[in-house]
């Protein structure tokens, strides 16, 4: 898996003329039944969330550009390869069963 862009990075996904910030990361989709696991949840920039049920779930694959780079810390840093590893985890355990 490619690496993980930091919450409040400014993105605009292939095929669209309107950008999204990423509010959330490893964000599951209830709604398909499937409970598919994506990437990222994003909010059009600049509104913002206005509405929790239109939020935009995308993968590393669906992003054309990345216009900002959200905060990153030693905090930041730490979380994201905490979800990295817990991502590779139950990709191995996938594999074994």
């Amino acid at each position: 898996m490619k690496d993980l862009l930091p919450i409040g990075s400014v993105v605009l996904l292939k095929n669209a003329s309107k950008r999204l910030m990423i509010c959330g990361r490893i964000q599951v989709d209830l709604s398909s039944g499937e409970q598919k696991v994506y990437h990222y949840s994003g909010c059009l920039y600049p509104e913002g969330l206005l509405d929790p049920n239109k939020l935009y779930l995308f993968n590393n694959g669906d992003i054309d550009k990345v216009f900002y780079l959200g905060m990153q810390d030693e905090e930041e840093f730490k979380f994201r390869n905490y979800i990295i590893q817990k991502i590779s985890d139950a990709q191995e355990k996938k594999k074994d069963s």
